[in-house]
């Protein structure tokens, strides 16, 4: 199995420091680039910028400079100890450990050069440079190799971490294939996709990857989409509906017809939003930087005083033990642990949440979703299908049935709500040739509009009451979403449509319960048809007949007492609760491009059991987080005293600083492994 590194823009493979350093740029891309051409651990590639063909290293590779190192260490370890021999001495013994130095030690020596140059003197090379070197400066060169060969090898543990966090990602950024086949006059050519034009038909064999949003030509056909939605089943769509890039076809040749440019495309936004992901830090990875900016200096300082200090104070000062013991303390304050650990593990959280299909814009929303203590949702589209149909028409006496369906229909074919759907879906195509004018929309109530010179309403009884237009019906007494009517300043009646309840709201709120977070349904629908969707599904409170501004004071209300809030949407009409809230989550990122653009948090399925999964990444990912600074500070705090008072060798060092990245490595790489 081969294992990819991580780059700069040159090429050059970096190590952790570097590594935590690009994290704080917009590029999952550039961090899973393939590995150029390499000899050695560090691979360096020519200084005049000429690029190396990007290849992959095996696993054999990055640890051929460790395992030569290794040998000539243990060769060396034997003929001092064990190996009965009289050539082994003087400038051969010294030459031999330099040899087994070099693999390992020139390019972190090479790097922390770099470095300096690049005036960012206190970095991690140059901590196990002068602590390596100052080793064989005292003339103790087996601990010298030692500690340089460990950090070698925890250096590519630490790369292949890196690139199991970024699997699941990299996976994402390859559903987006270079090329399609476009069908001109019964022709076929395969152009870049990202020439292809609006209008264009790509055809589509059976396994191949979807290039560009569009529009389904062919009878019907069945797609894999778990790249986008992380959901395994086909979906099998019909002519005229939507399909989108990185889905598979699965069964026949098909054919669709590109609506969207390449760079708009539904996959795009996803893309770049994954991109950009790392650039959004979490306050404890922002905590970290600065500590480190802070934290290494000071080390240093404190070596270099445990070293010359105790000159004035101890009666039999031997620089050599007192230079040990700083070069002990250098290695052990090597911030590696907390500089990779923490980044890979809100980097394998994102991961983990993009292979479950829940897209997080930052790890900050990581840390926030953990807190959430109270989910607010929308009800159609979050909990219910937001697929309406049409239960009873009834009308008053002497009103024709017919026109004042057709003039319902027109009206709303204005509209972008699912009720306008379900009526149409009824009614059949609008009427064009019926005269309705100056429609508008009324925030929460409905449409109004003009038609032969007479005022057509159409929306909820509220719209009604805005327009004092009398009516006689108890709005209360029906329990579905109610569409009332009135022309020319009468009442001329009612349809009732209904929703499905989406298969696993119930478990969503079960699932939210179990884990102590409240739940509120917001919604304008009616009360009655709110009360009794929170009534099945086992939700706290649900409040409805609310305008967008009378969700804004409940939201309001929620947070005064305190809590973490979280709400649900489709991250479009409720604008201003989502500012409002902690965390917004829109519902459902495929269907809107404006979703993906307002939410913090987008579920591209539109299954509301993410929910308490995206909550649970979070406090997952937190609590590995916390466990890996705990460790790294426990540690390293008692070898440091230790050291400082010449009770730790370079061994218990060696253990402090790779060790603990090790162990902290393998902490945050469970977030992959976990399932949600």
């Amino acid at each position: 199995m081969e294992h990819k590194h991580i780059y700069d823009a040159k090429g050059k493979q970096l190590c952790c420091t570097q590594t935590e350093k690009i994290y704080n740029q917009a590029g999952a891309q550039r961090l899973i680039q393939e590995a150029p051409a390499q000899d050695h651990f560090h691979s360096h590639n020519d200084d005049d910028g000429h690029d190396h063909a990007a290849v992959e290293g095996s696993k054999l590779q990055l640890f051929l400079p460790a395992i030569i190192s290794f040998v000539l260490l243990m060769a060396a370890i034997a003929m001092d100890n064990w190996v009965p021999q009289s050539w082994f001495k003087d400038w051969v013994r010294v030459c031999w450990y330099v040899v087994a130095y070099i693999p390992v030690g020139f390019p972190v020596i090479k790097d922390a050069l770099k470095s300096i140059s690049k005036e960012e003197i206190f970095s991690e090379f140059l901590l196990m440079s002068i602590a390596t070197l100052g080793a064989f400066a005292i003339k103790e060169f087996p601990e010298g190799v030692a500690v340089m060969l460990f950090y070698a090898v925890g250096e590519v543990f630490q790369t292949l971490a890196v690139s199991r966090a970024k699997s699941n990602i990299k996976a994402l950024l390859d559903q987006r294939p270079d090329e399609v086949t476009i069908v001109e006059a019964n022709n076929s050519r395969v152009i870049r996709a990202e020439t292809a034009a609006i209008g264009d038909i790509i055809q589509l064999k059976p396994g191949e990857k979807l290039g560009l949003d569009g529009e389904l030509i062919s009878d019907t056909a069945s797609f894999n989409t778990a790249a986008l939605t992380g959901e395994s089943k086909p979906d099998t769509k019909t002519k005229g509906e939507i399909v989108l890039a990185g889905m598979i076809n699965m069964n026949t040749v098909s054919l669709v017809k590109v609506t969207t440019a390449y760079k708009d495309s539904k996959l795009s936004k996803i893309l770049e939003l994954v991109q950009n992901a790392t650039s959004q830090k979490a306050p404890t990875e922002l905590f970290i930087r600065k500590f480190a900016k802070v934290y290494t200096p000071i080390v240093v300082l404190l070596a270099i005083a445990i070293c010359l200090v105790p000159y004035f104070f101890v009666v039999q000062y031997v620089f050599n033990d007192w230079l040990y013991r700083a070069l002990v303390f250098l290695v052990i304050s090597c911030p590696c642990a907390l500089v990779i650990s923490i980044p890979l593990g809100y980097f394998g959280g994102i991961g983990a949440a993009s292979r479950n299909g829940i897209l997080f814009k930052g790890s900050n929303f990581l840390d926030a979703m953990a807190k959430i203590q109270h989910v607010v949702m929308d009800k159609t589209g979050t909990m219910t299908e937001g697929v309406f149909k049409v239960q009873e028409v009834r009308l008053e006496p002497g009103v024709d049935e017919t026109v004042i369906l057709k003039l319902v229909n027109k009206i709303e074919s204005r509209s972008s709500h699912p009720v306008a759907t379900a009526i149409r879906e009824y009614v059949g195509e609008p009427d064009e040739s019926l005269n309705l004018i100056d429609v508008e929309e009324i925030t929460g109530h409905g449409l109004k509009g003009t038609t032969d010179g007479k005022v057509l309403l159409v929306g909820n009884f509220k719209l009604l009451d805005k327009f004092n237009i009398a009516y006689h019906i108890d709005p209360n007494s029906i329990v579905y979403t109610t569409i009332a009517i009135a022309l020319d300043n009468r009442f001329m009646g009612f349809i009732t449509i209904a929703d499905s309840i989406k298969e696993d709201a119930a478990m969503t709120i079960r699932l939210l319960h179990k884990s102590g977070v409240h739940a509120t349904m917001l919604s304008g629908d009616k009360s009655t048809v709110v009360a009794y969707v929170a009534k099945e599904l086992g939700i706290d409170k649900a409040f409805g007949d609310l305008l967008p501004e009378d969700k804004v004071d409940k939201v309001k209300e929620i947070k005064a007492s305190n809590e973490s809030i979280a709400f649900v949407g489709d991250g479009i009409n409720d604008a201003p609760v989502v500012a409002l809230s902690d965390v917004g989550i829109a519902m459902g990122g495929l269907g809107s491009d404006a979703t993906i653009e307002t939410a913090d948090v987008v579920i591209q399925d539109d299954k509301p059991s993410k929910i308490p999964m995206a909550i649970n990444i979070g406090k997952q990912t937190k609590k590995v987080v916390y466990q890996n600074i705990g460790l790294a500070f426990v540690v390293k705090g008692v070898v440091l005293i230790l050291g400082a008072g010449g009770l730790a060798t370079m061994w218990e060092a060696v253990f402090a600083d790779v060790g603990v990245s090790l162990i902290a490595i393998l902490n945050a790489i469970r977030i992959q492994k976990m399932k949600f």
